[in-house]
Order: C-alpha cells, then structure tokens, then sequence
C-alpha cells in the first residue's frame, strides 16, 4: 500500500521502502535487512564472512557506499526518466554531467581502494558487498549511461558477480531498471505530479 498509510509506519518508522516484516518483527533500511537474512538463514559464509577481519571489510565496503556510488549513482535515474517524468519536462544536461563526474570520481575510488586486482571486492568470493554495489551501478546502465564502457576491470568485475549469481537470477532481480525507461509512457496522476515534483526537484540540490 502507500508508504505513508498507517499500515507502512508499523513496518517502517520511516515509512519509506525497503522495509522488512518478518512475523512481529520489523526492520528498515536496506543493509540492516541483508545482514538480518544473512544471519537468519544461515547463508553460505563468503556472503558475510564469519572470519572478523573479512567481515570488517564487507562493514567497511558497505559504509562507504552510501557517501559514494549511492550518492550518485541512482541520480542518473532520477535526471533521465523520474523527474521528467513527474515534472512534464527535462532537466539541464549539465545537471546529468554534474553526477557523472561525482559517480566517475566514485567509480575510481572503487576500483583502486576496493577492487584492485581482486576478483571481488573482498578476495575471491563474492560477498553482500559486491551485491549492494551492482545494484546502485546498474542504475546508470539502464538509462543509457554505460559506466562499464571503457573500464575493462569494472566490467570484468560485473561478469564475475553476474557469473556468481547466475546470469538468469541476476537480469530477472535487475529487469525493472533495465526496463526503467518504459516508465516514460505511463499516465501519471496529475495529483500525484503535483505532490511529488517539488520534493523530486529538491533531491538533486
């Protein structure tokens, strides 16, 4: 249902999505509930390493993300289809260059901090960290913004979570951003325009 109803509260404070209802139990933010399933079923060890230095790096992989590759990379998304969207009209094509320079930045801090010369962001297996990160870069991808072209070791970094996940399991979790720029040929409430196209707009300041 809507997130602001009074069902969404008992699931999220926030009431923003994600949000997790597990029985009585309620949980909200997107990390909190990967490291709750992870514990809870008890999924393979290279996810969330029981080893405490391994572990520290999925931690540390996982705060920086959300200052860095978050920061930028879902703006894309935002800039190309959302806000047009809801707004009836385009945004500055400097607005675009401007989040792309901060995702390029990110992008370069990613691959010489975290990836160097490993096969994923921890060492040879792949963990929650590199999960959470192709998520939010794919994002880019799916409207048009290739940020894999031209960076051999983010690509070949991409093939390998995709070969790890399973190539069918990895499109069909991204086939809505992948497919986001059909969303462009919706009919929007105009109520719901007019709600949400100020505080779209001031996402971006």
């Amino acid at each position: 249902g809507p997130s602001n109803s009074e069902g969404a509260s008992k699931v999220s404070l926030l009431k923003k999505v994600p949000a997790l209802k597990d029985g009585d139990f309620t949980l909200a933010e997107c990390t909190a509930i990967l490291l709750y399933l992870s514990r809870k079923y008890n999924t393979p060890d290279h996810w969330y390493p029981s080893d405490i230095k391994k572990r520290a790096q999925v931690d540390e992989y996982l705060s920086w993300h959300h200052a860095n590759i978050r920061a930028n990379a879902p703006k894309t998304m935002w800039i190309k289809v959302l806000i047009p969207l809801f707004t009836g009209q385009p945004l500055p094509s400097e607005k675009l260059q401007e989040v792309m320079e901060g995702l390029s930045t990110s992008l370069k801090q990613f691959e010489e901090r975290f990836l160097q010369d490993k096969a994923f962001i921890i060492g040879s297996e792949i963990s929650l960290a590199d999960l959470v990160a192709i998520v939010e870069l794919m994002q880019p991808v799916g409207v048009g913004c290739d940020i894999f072209e031209d960076r051999p070791r983010l690509m070949e970094w991409r093939r390998r979570v995709e070969d790890a996940v399973g190539k069918e399991l990895f499109f069909q979790a991204h086939e809505m951003i992948l497919n986001i720029k059909e969303l462009s040929n919706i009919q929007i409430d105009p109520q719901l325009k007019e709600h949400l196209a100020p505080a779209l707009m001031k996402m971006l300041k």
